[in-house]
């Protein structure tokens, strides 16, 4: 048997999972890269707003400056994600002293992103809300099943976060958190909400919204029969291709091409 490598059929890309997706952008100017880093931010923001992630003034997501990596971007405390805008976006330090920005940060957003930014060169950015489903999820004290190709992604690679002291606003929760986040794409918290990461803000918020979706179809499938998970093997290959960072990347490009058509005003600087 020849040991040649086949060609790749034609229909299929150059891309890891064969899917016809571009790379990221290269940046070698870092005040570009930081506005769009500042724009899909926002964006991102506003989507948890359209699609009902925010409660009252929890949640929030962040990305580290392209330029100063022990900085990092994050929406202000007091503000809506519906009405959030690029000029709204607040830089914060390692202290958790806010150095641009006129708004003051999330005492939470500070002690859980500072410690996942410090503790995780992985996590480029991370997104962080209470949303009904993972917080059903998180009471049931359960991590997500293999039950489909979009949970697959978390197989592996989630954690269940059981030490519940209260409202995130000591540095040393934070740092726990972080710690027990470890290298993990996904950490949910029980009594809390959900925390995922990612090499890329793109990466990091479509994690948030796959595994915010996943916990709603497996609540729905737990309370109507006894679903059944895949096979080891089942979930190693879909996690293949529904976790791969490059589609991960390139799937937040469609609601950030449908949040710039809808609410074109929070590109404001």
């Amino acid at each position: 048997m020849s040991t040649v490598e086949q060609a790749k059929p034609g229909y299929l890309a150059d891309t890891h999972t064969g899917l016809p997706m571009p790379a990221a952008e290269v940046f070698t100017d870092p005040a570009a890269e930081r506005k769009q880093r500042k724009q899909r931010l926002a964006a991102a923001l506003r989507l948890f707003g359209k699609y009902g992630f925010g409660e009252g003034i929890s949640g929030h997501i962040s990305v580290r400056d392209p330029e100063h990596p022990n900085l990092f971007w994050v929406n202000p405390f007091g503000v809506s994600f519906k009405l959030v805008k690029v000029s709204d976006l607040i830089l914060v330090d390692s202290e958790g002293t806010v150095v641009q920005g006129k708004h003051p940060v999330n005492p939470s957003a500070f002690v859980i992103h500072s410690a996942i930014h410090d503790l995780g060169p992985h996590a480029e950015a991370a997104a962080h809300a209470h949303t009904a489903h993972s917080r059903a999820l998180g009471a049931l004290g359960r991590l997500l099943e293999p039950y489909d190709q979009e949970s697959a992604a978390f197989y592996q690679d989630q954690v269940l976060y059981d030490d519940y002291r209260g409202p995130s606003i000591a540095v040393e929760q934070g740092r726990d958190i972080a710690e027990k986040l470890g290298d993990n794409r996904a950490i949910l918290l029980r009594h809390h909400g959900l925390i995922t990461v990612g090499g890329s803000l793109e990466e990091a918020v479509h994690w948030f919204f796959t595994f915010d979706s996943c916990a709603e179809v497996q609540l729905l499938a737990l309370s109507a029969g006894d679903p059944k998970p895949m096979a080891h093997e089942q979930a190693v290959a879909a996690k293949d291709g529904f976790g791969d960072p490059q589609l991960g990347w390139f799937s937040f490009q469609l609601l950030y091409d449908e949040i710039v058509a809808e609410q074109p005003d929070f590109l404001d600087e």
